[in-house]
């Protein structure tokens, strides 16, 4: 049995986040994207990728950041979940870890804090912390909105 799960990690200003790698389809560089009135804030717009109509999320729209991205160094994560595909958009993403269950704690309960729904556990690997986000979370919060 499968001790460790592989992540994809990102940055969203300077902090490591976490998605688990079987949600991941492709990461691709920014590209035009087209706005959709009337949308969220935090919905970028759609974008056009090999054929599918992706909408776009900017996270740190969505988690109540500062927004001012790198177009050079952003990427967007194209994730696939119960069959919907969304990106988001992120600082950067550089890399794929191992993290063993024991390495993976709880978050913490800080009387109910939006945010922190959005975090299913916290990675702990070679003195790095790694909030690993709850994509369905976030993308059922997206329908309800």
């Amino acid at each position: 049995m499968k001790e460790y799960n592989q992540y994809v990690i990102f940055k969203l200003q300077k902090e490591n986040y976490a998605i688990d790698i079987a949600l991941v389809k492709t990461i691709e560089r920014v590209t035009h994207f087209t706005r959709v009135p009337n949308s969220e804030e935090y919905i970028t717009g759609v974008i056009n990728l090999r054929g599918e109509v992706i909408p776009i999320i900017n996270l740190r729209k969505k988690f109540g950041l500062q927004d001012n991205l790198n177009i050079e160094e952003s990427r967007i994560i194209i994730t696939y979940s119960n069959d919907i595909s969304v990106g988001l958009l992120v600082d950067s993403s550089s890399e794929v870890i191992d993290l063993d269950l024991n390495e993976i704690d709880n978050p913490p309960n800080l009387n109910n804090d939006d945010n922190y729904d959005y975090i299913k556990g916290i990675g702990k690997k070679n003195e790095e912390l790694y909030l690993i986000l709850d994509l369905d979370k976030i993308l059922d919060l997206e329908r309800e909105e």
